[in-house]
């Protein structure tokens, strides 16, 4: 039950929530107000950033055994089981994030407008703070074996 509202709690936040904001603060754009080069271009980068974000959770939860997420210490959904370093961590420590930065991104390109970009550079920011507290565990439930990863792997790319 605590994996599921994880997973729920995830989606209600940074796939509808935060995307949600953006289009608010942009002034809540109409679809047919947006030029469809721009749509279409938005449509690439949210189906690329979902994409990503999707198989870092499936190969975590298949490989890993759980899940790396918890929220400024709190542990939302099970541990991983297992350090990942392949799939989609072998491209980056925090693929699950980087896709959804790139969701994110689809989003700007789509709203056109510097308020989207000052929530997004917000929740980057807090979301910097909770990839060094993760980071923190992770060094300490996985040691060596995470020091290594973290030298050969970068943190979004």
């Amino acid at each position: 039950m605590k994996q599921i509202l994880g997973y729920f709690l995830g989606f209600a936040i940074f796939i509808v929530g935060i995307p949600a904001l953006m289009w608010w603060v942009a002034g809540t754009p109409s679809f047919a107000d947006i030029p469809a080069v721009r749509l279409c271009l938005a449509a690439v980068f949210a189906l690329a950033g979902l994409a990503l974000s999707i198989w870092s959770i499936v190969y975590m939860k298949r490989v890993g055994k759980g899940n790396p997420f918890d929220a400024m210490g709190h542990e939302v959904a099970p541990r991983t089981k297992h350090l990942m370093t392949d799939g989609p961590y072998k491209l980056s420590r925090n693929p699950m994030l980087s896709g959804t930065f790139i969701y994110y991104i689809s989003v700007m390109i789509a709203l056109w407008s510097w308020w989207p970009l000052l929530i997004f550079s917000i929740v980057a920011a807090l979301m910097m703070l909770q990839v060094r507290s993760e980071e923190k565990r992770l060094e300490a439930d996985f040691g060596q074996e995470y020091l290594d990863y973290k030298k050969r792997t970068g943190r979004f790319l």
